[in-house]
């Protein structure tokens, strides 16, 4: 199967059980954003990503090519574009001052989903435009606003973020590339940058790469850093192209996967230096960044979800017309596919349940990001912020864990069909790991939520999300067998997260080391729970509506169903990483780095 259908059903009502979108239309500049409307915009994603974009998936992974400096994209990648950008797709989420249609980023992230279910390596594209497109909005002037951002909201340009070098990869402060006054109010930049996504590309005749450089005096690390705007063609006054810049790509990575994105090596400055605008205060370069990081560690996490549906999708398909073995308890003449196993039923369920919690998990982080934008009350705000910034690394390390665990478990049910590229299944599993590496490894974001975010305000954040999920899931209604197992599964699951923080707030405070040591199981316990607990939260609504005779019968009691084999098979995971959050870290501390 290489075909894709977004799974609408599931969308619309994670969007509106999990993440509210009711409350969401409600807020302040979003009233456009109905259920029907958005029922509509996604029923139009899914049709433009089912017949554009999933048929261009397996060409992507023939790769790009480079001459001359240029990068030809694979065959229908640019008249795909073409028609993302002809259609409003890329403006959907962004300020209507600029030509976007300013409706929330949940629709925006579950459009998100639809484009990496359709192609991850085509989605990397506007991913990277609407970090520039933030970074400009948030910390650009009035006149960069103007000159860049209507064309940047459009897609007539594409944005990139030029971060990493050779020898600075996570240690941004380790950067050469620097700056120089040019003597007429700007500067030129020289130095080299690696693994820059879409870096350079046939899809639009300009790009706007934001460029961390070394500012002219500045002291050295991350302090002398600052943020430039260096486009591939200088941009006149008047919005005209002007003459091409000193910046270009002078090979392509060779990669394990997502070959339809082309990451490139940039070189500033070859003859002379690029000319560039300095982005906002100088040497406030490494924050102002971390606004275009931040919001790529959410849609990072959602081209996870988008990868692990597609996995889902053809593994399912496979699963039911692949026959072998006489299935047990069957008639012998029974014939019956592969799907009817216990063993491929189990991975099946597992891909499903997987995918559904990373999604109502980017859906409620999503939620939350409106609500801190929009909401009325500034304190709300605020307590939505601290939400949000627990959410993000969460949301992008568990949710690209899970798309590579999908994706695994689809080349499973293939057997050695899987193994082999024909099928393209092994495609999936390709592009799904560097998800886990880039915008931040999941390690960094393990260390970001233990130091940053859990430490810094005493667990504050996570403590009351605990408590607020612990007061909604205790209510749940024991008289409903599902339901009732439910809350005996979830409860003592977000006690051992309380424990888990309490635990890293009290030894990894005493031991700095010990808190490093146990990130990594902690952030995996978090996300395990929190995806549990909202697919506990779903399947109570679920209920609710069958209750009522609302909505499709089928999809509500499968939606149960899932909710419970969750609880049931994953959720005991949770025990596991609270043991490696109390108990490993000693241990992995005392082994002997050279004897590893």
């Amino acid at each position: 199967m290489s075909g894709y259908e977004a799974p609408l059903a599931d969308i619309q009502f994670t969007l509106e059980s999990v993440a509210g979108l009711h409350d969401i239309a409600g807020l302040p500049g979003y009233g456009e954003a109905t259920p029907d409307t958005v029922a509509d915009i996604l029923a139009a994603a899914s049709t433009f990503a089912g017949e554009v974009l999933a048929p261009i998936n397996r060409h992507g992974d023939r790769g790009c090519t480079l001459k001359d400096g240029a990068v030809t994209t694979p065959e229908g990648y640019r008249d795909a574009y073409q028609r993302f950008v002809a259609d409003g797709w890329n403006a959907v989420a962004f300020d209507p001052e600029y030509g976007g249609q300013g409706m929330p980023w949940l629709l925006t992230t579950a459009l998100q989903e639809i484009w990496n279910g359709g192609s991850v390596a085509f989605a990397a594209c506007p991913m990277l435009t609407q970090g520039a497109v933030e970074a400009i909005q948030h910390h650009g002037s009035a006149a960069q606003k103007a000159k860049y951002l209507p064309k940047l909201v459009s897609g007539e340009w594409t944005g990139t973020m030029n971060l990493t070098e050779a020898q600075a990869g996570t240690d941004l402060g380790a950067i050469r590339t620097r700056a120089e006054a040019d003597g007429k109010g700007g500067y030129l930049l020289k130095g080299q940058k690696i693994f820059i996504t879409h870096g350079e590309h046939d899809f639009v005749p300009n790009i706007i790469h934001l460029v961390l450089a070394r500012h002219p005096g500045g002291p050295e690390g991350h302090k002398g850093l600052s943020l430039f705007i260096c486009p591939k063609f200088l941009v006149n006054d008047d919005g005209s192209l002007g003459a091409r810049n000193d910046v270009t790509c002078v090979s392509l990575e060779h990669k394990l996967g997502l070959h339809g994105s082309p990451t490139c090596v940039m070189s500033y400055g070859e003859k002379g230096g690029a000319l560039a605008e300095l982005v906002g205060e100088p040497l406030q370069g490494l924050p102002q960044m971390f606004t275009m990081m931040n919001n790529a560690r959410l849609t990072v996490g959602v081209q996870g979800i988008g990868i692990a549906e597609r996995a889902l999708q053809q593994a399912a398909a496979y699963a039911r017309q692949r026959v072998q073995s006489a299935v047990v308890g069957a008639p012998k003449d029974a014939n019956l596919p592969i799907l009817h196993h216990p063993d491929v039923r189990r991975n099946l369920a597992t891909m499903q349940v997987l995918t559904q919690g990373a999604r109502a998990l980017a859906c409620f982080t999503a939620g939350a990001l409106d609500r801190a934008i929009r909401h009325p009350d500034s304190a709300e705000r605020a307590r939505q912020q601290a939400r949000l910034d627990l959410l993000i690394p969460i949301t992008k390390a568990w949710s690209t864990d899970q798309g590579i665990r999908v994706s695994s478990l689809g080349i499973q049910v293939h057997g050695g069909a899987g193994y082999i590229e024909q099928t393209g299944a092994a495609q999936h599993y390709r592009d799904a790991r560097i998800f886990a590496i880039y915008e931040g490894t999941n390690g960094i974001q393990a260390i970001d939520l233990v130091g940053r975010k859990v430490q810094r305000d005493n667990g504050e954040a996570m403590h009351s999300l605990i408590n607020e999920f612990t007061r909604t899931l205790g209510a749940l209604d024991d008289q409903h067998a599902d339901l009732g197992a439910l809350r005996e599964r979830l409860l003592p699951a977000l006690q051992r997260l309380g424990l888990a923080t309490d635990f890293v707030l009290t030894g990894g405070r005493d031991d700095a080391r010990l808190g490093l040591a146990v990130a990594q199981p902690y952030l995996n316990l978090a996300g395990t729970v929190m995806a549990g607990c909202l697919l506990g939260l779903a399947a109570a609504e679920a209920v609710r509506r069958l209750a009522a005779g609302t909505g499709d019968s089928a999809y509500l009691a499968r939606k149960i169903g899932f909710a419970r084999f969750y609880a049931d098979n994953v959720l005991g995971e949770s025990a596991a990483y609270l043991a490696q959050v109390t108990g490993g870290g000693d241990s992995l501390l005392a082994l002997d780095p050279d004897a590893l």
